[in-house]
């Protein structure tokens, strides 16, 4: 099967603040990251191979960056984004101050720094045996078209480990229905530690039901769930319509694990074959995830060719147990959210979906019956400029007191918008 390549993307925040310092001839020693007002306990920082090479005065295949702060070594995970057995980029985590710099010396090693260190992200995908336990985590899999969705009345366990792949950090989880239904759905964490691993593999322990770990916190339904993916546009006879990706149309799914931990894990979907309607050519979609430590979201990346035109990318949240959505509108940014005692545990729930005023288009809300979509609260987002970028988050309350209210979910929303503008890199 041929399927269409993906370009490399950094996280939205840090692409014009590297690519924007990497011009001078000077050879670095020092990076510089430097912060606004705002502080970012957790602050991803990405930085590609080929920028390093231009700045550091050699970087030989087969060799690492080592990356210290007053001589202390960072976690820093080499990532091979391409598949070609040489990493491409490098990703790690600094806390920042508002309006402080951090200097890092920056060395070549044989190896990556020796450190004992906490996984802060994990993402995985395992089949079932015949002997119902699940095998190893897979790097990539594939379903055909029409994969149908679990049937729990005839089979007490799911051909995938909870249906699907699934990502995790220390704050918060996630799945996909890795099937038909094409879903979101959000694991609420009471703990750091990585746990979709464990989760679903033993049937007397139900995962719809609190645990010390957490649980599955989200219903779906017909929604587009937490983020999931449809595409608005006209159907033969010139109407609006909303087109969920999922279905007998959607095609086959086909996984790939890009990376995975201790910083950060990525993942890509890609549908190669999704005919929305019978009057449509084939939509090619991929949708490349992102989660790392330290955050309440995952982000998304999204690639289409060959959409109709003038058709819009939607995504959204489900509204089967929400009174209303709000929205919060900035200079760069949208936000559309919802807060209710909205859980499977029926306790506090923020969700949120997070997306750049230069993508935004439009808020919809679906009808609830008759209709493919239903019981969503929706962003539409122009499809124009590639990739459309998206983050969704989730705020259970008992994984952090600052999700206790409305007013406190908010305000913590209205952070999150001042740390999507990027920190500034520089080199010494």
């Amino acid at each position: 099967m041929k399927l269409f390549p993906l370009k490399s993307v950094a996280v939205w925040a840090m692409v014009l603040a590297i690519t924007a310092t990497s011009c001078s001839d000077k050879k670095a020693s020092q990076l510089v990251i430097g912060n606004t007002d705002i502080e970012r306990p957790h602050e991803l920082v990405v930085v590609k191979r080929s920028v390093l090479e231009t700045r550091l005065d050699s970087l030989p295949a087969g060799k690492y960056i080592i990356l210290k702060q007053e001589g202390r070594p960072l976690v820093v995970q080499h990532d091979d984004r391409d598949g070609d057995g040489a990493w491409d980029e490098i990703a790690f985590l600094v806390p920042l101050q508002p309006g402080e710099k951090k200097v890092l010396d920056i060395e070549v090693s044989d190896a990556p720094a020796t450190i004992k260190a906490a996984v802060l992200a994990h993402v995985r995908h395992k089949r079932k045996h015949a002997d119902n336990t699940f095998g190893d985590d897979l790097p990539g899999d594939t379903v055909p078209a029409g994969q149908p969705a679990t049937d729990f009345s005839k089979q007490p366990l799911p051909p995938f480990l909870t249906e699907g792949p699934a990502w995790e950090n220390d704050k918060v989880g996630f799945r996909l229905y890795f099937d038909v239904r094409n879903g979101k759905d959000i694991w609420g964490k009471t703990t750091s530690r990585m746990v979709l691993d464990e989760v679903g593999t033993d049937t007397s322990k139900n995962y719809h039901a609190q645990a010390d770990w957490g649980m599955d916190v989200l219903k779906v339904g017909k929604s587009l769930g937490a983020g999931s993916l449809a595409l608005q546009m006209k159907d033969a006879g010139g109407k609006d319509t909303l087109v969920r990706l999922g279905g007998a149309n959607m095609g086959s799914i086909v996984y790939q694990k890009i990376a995975d931990g201790p910083v950060r894990a990525i993942f890509r979907l890609q549908y190669p074959a999704w005919k929305p309607l019978d009057s449509t050519n084939v939509v090619a979609v991929a949708e490349e995830i992102s989660i790392w430590g330290g955050q309440y979201f995952y982000e998304s990346n999204v690639y289409l060719t060959g959409a109709p035109a003038g058709s819009k990318l939607v995504t959204g949240i489900v509204n089967l147990h929400s009174h209303a959505s709000k929205t919060i509108d900035t200079a760069g940014c949208e936000v559309l959210y919802t807060y209710d005692a909205q859980s499977e545990n029926k306790d506090n729930l923020g969700m949120a979906l997070l997306v750049s005023k230069k993508l935004f288009d439009s808020f919809i809300t679906t009808p609830n019956a008759n209709t493919d979509v239903q019981n969503t609260y929706a962003v539409a987002l122009n499809t124009g400029n590639e990739p459309v970028t998206y983050r969704f988050y989730a705020g259970w309350q008992p994984s952090d007191p600052q999700f206790a209210s409305e007013a406190a979910f908010r305000n913590f929303l209205s952070q999150e918008i001042k740390r999507s503008s990027p920190v500034t890199i520089s080199w010494k």
